[in-house]
């Protein structure tokens, strides 16, 4: 058996991965950035809004 064989079926068994963590992960990921946005908003609204109304004053 060549080292090729040996890597790819090594590789092919860890393929699968493991989904109920990644999908633990995708939906812990997605409440951060909820909070995130939910704390900030308001202040980057603001700071936004200051850009445009200096851009627009002159």
């Amino acid at each position: 058996m060549s080292w090729l064989t040996t890597l790819r079926d090594r590789f092919r068994d860890d393929d699968r991965g493991d989904v109920p963590g990644w999908v633990l992960i995708t939906l812990m990921t997605a409440g951060l950035v909820i909070v995130i946005w939910a704390l900030a908003g308001p202040a980057l609204s603001g700071v936004f809004q200051q850009a445009i109304d200096r851009v627009t004053g002159f």
